[in-house]
């Protein structure tokens, strides 16, 4: 079982930045990949950006490459995504996502992951 918690969302302008947050508790951290997706309203959840927990290694959408970060605090078990350059189309909820064991073909699709927080809510302003 794994709980997480987002934080950090909000209103800024275009060309702003922002810092999202994911708490993240679980009994085993080993093998747990971590993601960050979006989603408007009526439309499919869309991944953003994902890490492995014990390698490190990212992966982004095409969209969020050059803008986005992606990184992990092992010791506070907290997964931040920093957001430069934000554009009015990056306005969404955002969702932090976990799972373990998740093969590379499933890493960027929200299937793959069986753990969802509640979501932050970013507004980019034009």
């Amino acid at each position: 079982q794994v709980q997480l918690v987002e934080s950090g969302g909000g209103l800024v302008q275009a060309g702003g930045s922002l810092r999202l947050s994911c708490a993240a508790s679980a009994r085993t951290f080993s093998t747990l990949r971590m993601g960050w997706f979006r989603q408007i309203p009526g439309k499919d959840r869309e991944f953003v950006a994902g890490i492995e927990w014990n390698g490190g290694n990212t992966y982004f959408t095409d969209s969020a490459k050059g803008r986005f970060a992606i990184s992990r605090d092992r010791t506070n078990n907290v997964v931040f995504l920093q957001m430069n350059s934000l554009k009015p189309e990056d306005t969404a909820d955002y969702y932090c996502a976990a799972g373990y064991r998740i093969i590379t073909s499933q890493r960027m699709v929200a299937s793959g992951y069986n753990y969802w927080g509640q979501g932050t809510q970013v507004t980019v302003s034009s």
